[in-house]
Order: structure tokens, then C-alpha cells, then sequence
């Protein structure tokens, strides 16, 4: 039934998800960006949100059962590194998913396919889709494919960096760390974004990414390296 209604790309995409679809529409749901849908077409926002929830008590029960021994301040920061917007874009990506997208004009105009949130969204709409679709049990089996070897290479440690160098200088008596844009390059649609994480020290350090907030985080943890290392 769902291979009937569903073009060869989307088609595609099922297979690399590993999941086949008794009702195809809750997948269609689930990749159709607001930018796109109508009164007939649904945008997945609703899906986004069940799947946020399915993903979190899936990663939940994983990491207890991967570390029996772990404290709750231990697990807390693997979970929000497992549950993340980038982590679930990053999957997004491996399984090309911003290929399959339905987005309006404005949004391919200007590079939706590529955007973090959007992915990362759309990842936890098809979350949800399977949950639907298939019960929480598809839903755990295709959530563990993609994130079990991010489960088992999550660090002992994983709060995110600005978090992590605050805590640090904090520890030392000083005043959380700035972040100022150097540079901003590249078209609207792929901009690059050189960001400075300074120290009142004077220590510094540069990072450059495709979004303001990853090239923040990135200059914290080069700063935060930095630190460590004197």
C-alpha cells in the first residue's frame, strides 16, 4: 500500500530508514516543513513534538542501560548530548533526509534542506511517524540503528562546551567568557560565521561554523582545551 503512494524518492528514503510504512501519509506529514503545507497537507510541527518525547525515553532507557552505574549527573548531560537539535541533524543528514523535504519556495530559495533546526525537527517528526505507525518498539529499534554508536562514543562528560568553560573560569573566580562575531562570510543561504571566545584573561580562541551558536560552542570548546592544557 505505502509504495503505491509514494514517489521513487521518498521511496528511497524508507529503505534507508529501515522502516516500512503501513500508513505512508504519517510519513508524508512528517517531511512536510510549514513553509509547504495547506489545508489538506499538515505540517509536521504536531509529529515534532510527540517525537522529542519518544526520542527522549528511548535515549533515557538506553544510557541507563548502558551504564548501570551512572548518577543521575552523570546521565543528564549524555542525555541532552543525545537529544540535541545537532545530534538529530546529524542523523538527518546521515540518512540524507532534507532530500525528501517539502518545503515552500522561500525555504528552498534559500537553503532549507541544509538548515540545523529544520533538520533536526524533521528528524523528530519521523520519530514520531514510526511511533505511530509501528508502536514504540519500531520506533526504539530504528532510534537504536542511528544512535547506537553515538551512545556508546557519548562522552563521560558531555555537557556542552559554553557550558562546561563558564563552569570552569566560574571554578577560578572569573566572569563567564565573550563571544564576538570576527567574521561573517558566504551567501545568506550558507553563511560561515568566525566566532572569538575570550577569557577576561585575555585567553582566547576562534572557531568557524555554519551557524552562530555551533561556531560558539566550537570556539568554547577550543578555549576550554586550551585551559585544560595550561
Amino acid at each position: 500500500m505505502g509504495a503505491m503512494k509514494l514517489s521513487a524518492e521518498v521511496s528511497a528514503f524508507m529503505k534507508r530508514l529501515g522502516y516500512r510504512f503501513d500508513d505512508p501519509e504519517l510519513l508524508l506529514r512528517a517531511l512536510t516543513h510549514g513553509s509547504f503545507s495547506s489545508a489538506t497537507r499538515p505540517d509536521n510541527q504536531r509529529l515534532e513534538f510527540l517525537g522529542d518525547r519518544v526520542l527522549g525515553l528511548v535515549i533515557s532507557e538506553a544510557i541507563l542501560e548502558d551504564d548501570r552505574s551512572a548518577t543521575e549527573g552523570v546521565l543528564a548531560p549524555r542525555y541532552n548530548a543525545l537529544v540535541r537539535k545537532e545530534t538529530c541533524a546529524d542523523v538527518a543528514r546521515e540518512i540524507d533526509l532534507g532530500a525528501v523535504l517539502k518545503l515552500g519556495k522561500s525555504e528552498m530559495v534559500s537553503g532549507g534542506r541544509r538548515k540545523e533546526a529544520l533538520l533536526g525537527d524533521a528528524m523528530e517528526a519521523v520519530i514520531a511517524a514510526v511511533y505511530r505507525d509501528g508502536g514504540l518498539e519500531a520506533a526504539r529499534a530504528m532510534i537504536l540503528r542511528f544512535w547506537a554508536r553515538r551512545i556508546a562514543g557519548v562522552e563521560a562528560d558531555a555537557r556542552d562546551p559554553k557550558t562546561a568553560l563558564q563552569e570552569l573560569l566560574q571554578a577560578k573566580g572569573q566572569t563567564p567568557p565573550s563571544y564576538d562575531i570576527i567574521k561573517r562570510e558566504g551567501p545568506d543561504h550558507a553563511p560561515q560565521f568566525t566566532i572569538e571566545a575570550r577569557a577576561e584573561t585575555g585567553h582566547s580562541a576562534q572557531a568557524q561554523a555554519g551557524s552562530k551558536r555551533q561556531a560558539e560552542q566550537a570556539a568554547a570548546k577550543a578555549l576550554l582545551e586550551s585551559l585544560k592544557h595550561e
